[in-house]
């Protein structure tokens, strides 16, 4: 059937009942990578690789050429150690403003001590865990053997890049990639009482339902509270950098440059401003006003401002959460007068600059009329004075706008760290060993998913389609799930589930490497991610302006699962598959809205040209009925996935409980079908090509490296529940431990 590549080759295939099967060459680590794959870009994040190459008969009787590569990334890593590291210094940060809350009645400073001990407790674990994974410099796999210990559990399970490399006589050469994953979950914490779906489910609505003892604020508001603290400390040193760069230009006596800084800080303040409107802070301060001493809020003295100019944007009346009593002695208007204090400070600044300009061009235009006396006046006195006194008539107003921001930060972070904190107190410790469940399990997610956008990056860099979604509708992320809802992997793919969602949370920016490292920098906060990749200076050059500029690029993650082993046999017929039925018609929801946002962005000629070459309405369309089907084991639903996801220039995942056996069944199964549907295998071919590529192929070796022995991990009796084409062939399974 086929004929070896020129090279050495280590291994050749038996024959197969009478017929000979592929001759396979297994290539040097030398050979493995094309030349364009030889950048330092692509070599810093993929390692170890393991290359087989095959050649099989097309449908006219003419060869075709299969290079198979299966890469380690170092981000299996590199990724679980920034995210500790910024656990950290968010955990650090919120347990710091905890103590700087200020006086509490002693009900609520008795639970503040509480968390805290706790708090400190958990930061102290993720230092440790931190510490131990430092010490794995250079590591590049976690192995299916080690996904219960506990120092690795941040780290995702045999994580590889799975590639095909196609050369056919007829079609231009094409490259078809998965990121094959162990499903993110956490292994170490088990599964006896579920996985996070399950759990924070159970944990909100048990939070719902407390005494009086605790102020009772939605998942929604929570994570509005930390989005309010985080853009504070963003937004206060920026405006005070623009304010500082202000009055620099004051000093030069710049009108360009003074005109360009006052309109960067009205940028920055009118964020500022705005978020503030929201229920959320005024309710929080109330809230926190009855929890000091007495129900007496200890108010500092509020900075006057010099000018008359009213609010801007007063925030409508709101109405007080139920749970929070009402103190006729709390004056509510208090806090309006105070916020409103910055934007009046801000119009002050402005109004003053216009003045100094307008002044300044009076000295050059001499013959120029005033329209008023009072401003005639003003413009005068201000023309007299030495040109330095810009810099002095703008200081007072600068550092009144310091000032007003500054108690209201003070005000607003008290406040809405107050919020979190009733988080935090109800059912310590389970609130945190929560939130650790979490981290662990977004850690694995999305130290694949950087992995994967980085290689989607540099295949498709030099594509202008793919470079306009990216910046316009972003990408879709599609993950397939082969978890079956019985015993523990119903907790694996709840958590599994949670995690998928939680890359919502992530954006991309590409920016210029700088230097030979170019391994990705995580920023942000648990509730939002920024993951910054580097490009050397000539493949960043090649970029869209928009990307450049430094545009937030969005992935949009879909999870589809279907069970194939013999404990969703069981689950079918005793058990319950409702929890696999809930994740494919939601995540079908996700991913009809996500063509339906990438039909309205791109640009038309580009939507003509797509809709010659695919047919995705009628693939959604068929998806839709499979999963409303509801048959047994439909592995219809998977393969429509992944097609519609290559289509859309999406990134693949598969994902079993170790991405070792039954991940193998389905990416080898992948492989052939594409070679038969797009590069015309002959068909009396697809299943000796199928176990050629099991047998001998690089998921076999990805076996050897997990568990030291060529088999995989399936018995007779349990691949007779197995879909026909998720069989290995003989001899190639049997006993070993997973």
């Amino acid at each position: 059937m086929g004929e070896i590549e020129d090279g050495e080759a280590d291994h050749i295939t038996a024959d197969v009942q009478g017929q000979k099967c592929a001759l396979v060459c297994e290539c040097s680590a030398s050979e493995n990578v094309s030349g364009k794959d030889n950048l330092p870009f692509l070599n810093a994040v993929l390692k170890n690789p393991v290359c087989k190459l095959y050649r099989f008969p097309t449908s006219d009787n003419k060869w075709m050429r299969i290079r198979e590569q299966m890469s380690e990334s170092i981000l299996s890593f590199h990724v679980p150690k920034e995210l500790i590291s910024l656990h950290i210094k968010e955990d650090l940060c919120r347990n710091q403003e905890l103590k700087e809350l200020g006086e509490l009645s002693p009900h609520w400073d008795n639970l503040r001590k509480n968390v805290l001990t706790h708090c400190d407790q958990m930061v102290n674990m993720y230092q440790d865990i931190l510490t131990e994974l430092s010490k794995e410099t250079g590591s590049s796999f976690k192995s299916s053997s080690s996904k219960g210990e506990k120092t690795l559990e941040f780290v995702p399970i045999n994580l590889h890049l799975q590639r095909m490399h196609v050369h056919s006589p007829h079609l231009k050469d094409a490259l078809y990639d998965v990121i094959t994953v162990g499903a993110p979950a956490a292994h170490f914490q088990g599964f006896k009482n579920g996985g996070l779906r399950k759990l924070l489910h159970r944990f909100e609505t048990e939070r719902r339902n407390t005494g009086y003892q605790f102020i009772y604020y939605s998942p929604e508001n929570t994570a509005k509270a930390k989005e309010v603290l985080s853009n504070i400390n963003q937004l206060q040193p920026l405006i005070a950098t623009h304010a500082d760069l202000l009055l620099n230009s004051a000093s030069q006596h710049s009108p360009d440059s003074l005109k360009n800084s006052l309109k960067m800080l009205s940028e920055k303040t009118e964020l500022f401003v705005h978020a503030f409107k929201d229920q959320l802070v005024r309710s929080a301060l109330l809230a926190l006003y009855t929890a000091r001493p007495g129900g007496i809020l200890k108010k500092p003295p509020s900075p006057k401002s010099s000018t008359e100019s009213s609010p801007q944007d007063l925030p409508p009346p709101m109405r007080r959460q139920d749970s929070i009593p009402h103190h006729s002695d709390y004056d509510e208007e208090e806090w309006d007068r105070v916020w409103a204090n910055v934007g009046k400070s801000l119009n002050c600044i402005i109004a003053m600059v216009d003045k100094l300009i307008e002044s300044d061009g009076g000295s050059e235009d001499s013959g120029g009329s005033r329209d008023g006396e009072q401003d005639l006046s003003v413009v005068d006195s201000i023309k007299t004075h030495p040109r330095e006194d810009w810099y002095e008539q703008l200081y007072p107003l600068i550092l009144t706008l310091k000032d007003c921001m500054g108690e209201v930060v003070n005000r607003a972070k008290q406040s809405l760290t107050f919020v979190l904190l009733q988080e935090l107190a109800y059912s310590l410790p389970q609130c945190l060993m929560l939130t650790l469940r979490r981290d662990i399990v977004f850690s694995q997610a999305l130290a694949g998913l950087v992995c994967g956008f980085i290689i989607k990056l540099h295949t498709s860099l030099h594509d202008p389609g793919f470079l306009q979604q990216l910046h316009t509708v972003g990408l879709i992320v599609q993950y397939e799930g082969l978890l079956s809802t019985y015993s523990d992997e119903i907790g694996m793919l709840e958590d599994m589930a949670v995690g998928i969602s939680d890359l919502k949370k992530v954006a991309f920016k590409i920016i210029e490497a700088k230097s030979n490292d170019v391994l990705p920098v995580i920023t942000g906060r648990r509730e939002h991610y920024v993951v910054e990749v580097k490009l050397p200076a000539r493949m960043f050059e090649t970029l869209p302006l928009q990307i450049k500029e430094g545009q937030l690029l969005h992935v949009h993650p879909v999870l589809f699962n279907v069970g194939i082993n013999e404990q969703q046999t069981l689950a079918e017929r005793f058990g319950d598959v409702s929890l696999q039925e809930s994740i494919n018609q939601e995540n079908f929801e996700l991913l009809k809205e996500y063509y339906t946002i990438f039909m309205e962005k791109m640009p038309p000629d580009y939507i003509s040209h797509f809709h010659e070459q695919n047919d995705l309405k009628g693939l959604l369309e068929n998806l839709h009925q499979n999963i409303q089907a509801k048959k047994r084991k439909n592995v219809e639903i998977m393969w429509l996935a992944a097609t519609i996801c290559r289509k859309l220039n999406g990134i693949r995942f598969t994902c079993c409980k170790s991405a070792k056996d039954r991940t193998s069944m389905s990416v080898t199964l992948e492989q052939c079908s594409i070679l038969r549907d797009e590069h015309q295998l002959h068909k009396d071919f697809f299943i000796r090509a199928l176990d050629c590529m099991r047998r001998e192929g690089c998921r076999i070796e990805n076996v050897l490296k997990n568990i030291k022995c060529r088999k995989y991990a399936f018995n007779m009796l349990q691949l007779m529940a197995f879909p026909k084409y998720y069989r290995p062939p003989e001899g190639t399974y049997g006993k070993a431990d997973t």
